[in-house]
């Protein structure tokens, strides 16, 4: 038996480790089975078997009813906002404040009963507006949400928009949570938000001469139920390129249209469905070989 024999991975204080257990001499005889050796090697120096825990405790952490946030209002955004990125001739996109968007974003959920339907969760009513506006967006830095602001119908109230799940080490976002309101479809205003945050995103943080700041990411994705072909369409329409489909990426809540693939037996969150996703980028190379000069045509020319 050869000099230096690897044992199999062993747990020391929680952490994983090989040891090399020196042997010598033949293998016949009373020779120890490996994990007796690695034990007696390693004893009585570090070894501590299983020596690890689990602290997890599920909390409800869940705002209380009609909860509008800190006043004043809080973003806890990680990344500089840069508003005047954020605002075109026609458009301005303005940090979502529950106080003053709240309520008339619920008045069209409750006008459009269909405005949420490819939305993966729950935003019938105002409380459930402002808990997921609280919970999924304002205490997770690495999110923030817009109202979007028609200037040329007088500073009107247009829908709302979000960067979500941002990682700043990867240079990365996702644009989602996109609902404009019926009234301001198949208008500028669609194209408009999605190339404001894109300017937003890609365009580099310490820019020439004449172009606007921005974030100086390298991927911005946007995620859409398989299907969505009305935001599929704006994603594509405003340059983004299609990557592959992501299969059960969501649990959806019960009702919503999923994959319409049966669950197995004992799914342990049956009956809701689960959701195929379509992934699409714009990425920082695609932005300097012609997309930016497409993004700004979209804003300008609609």
């Amino acid at each position: 038996m050869p000099h230096g024999v690897l044992y199999p991975e062993v747990h020391v204080n929680g952490i994983e480790k090989q040891k090399t257990a020196r042997v010598s001499g033949s293998i016949s005889g009373n020779l120890k089975a490996p994990n007796q050796w690695i034990i007696d090697y390693l004893r009585p120096h570090d070894l501590d078997i299983m020596s690890f825990t689990n602290s997890y405790k599920e909390e409800n952490t869940l705002p209380p009813p009609g909860y509008y946030g800190p006043d004043p209002h809080d973003i806890n955004w990680v990344m500089p906002l840069l508003e005047p990125t954020l605002e075109s001739d026609r458009v301005k996109l303005t940090p979502f404040i529950p106080s003053l968007h709240a309520r008339g974003y619920a008045d069209q959920t409750k006008a459009h009963p269909d405005i949420h339907r490819w939305i993966p969760f729950n935003l019938s009513t105002l409380d459930e507006i402002l808990s997921h506006v609280e919970t999924f967006i304002r205490r997770n830095p690495m999110a923030v949400f817009f109202a979007i602001i028609d200037k040329a119908r007088g500073d009107a109230y247009a829908g709302v928009i979000a960067l979500l799940g941002t990682y700043p080490p990867n240079l990365s976002t996702e644009i989602g949570w996109l609902v404009v309101f019926p009234e301001f479809r198949r208008s500028y205003v669609t194209n408009s938000a999605v190339g404001l945050l894109l300017n937003y995103c890609l365009e580099l943080s310490n820019p020439p001469p004449g172009r606007p700041r921005g974030l100086g990411f390298r991927r911005v994705q946007w995620v859409t139920h398989t299907a969505n072909q009305p935001s599929l369409k704006v994603a594509r329409r405003m340059g983004f390129k299609e990557e592959g489909v992501l299969r059960w990426t969501w649990v959806l809540p019960e009702g919503a249209e999923g994959n319409e693939i049966p669950l197995r037996d004992g799914d342990p969150l049956s009956p809701r469905p689960g959701r195929h996703n379509t992934v699409l980028s714009f990425c920082a190379d695609d932005w300097e070989s012609g997309g930016r000069e497409h993004v700004q045509h979209m804003i300008d020319h609609q």
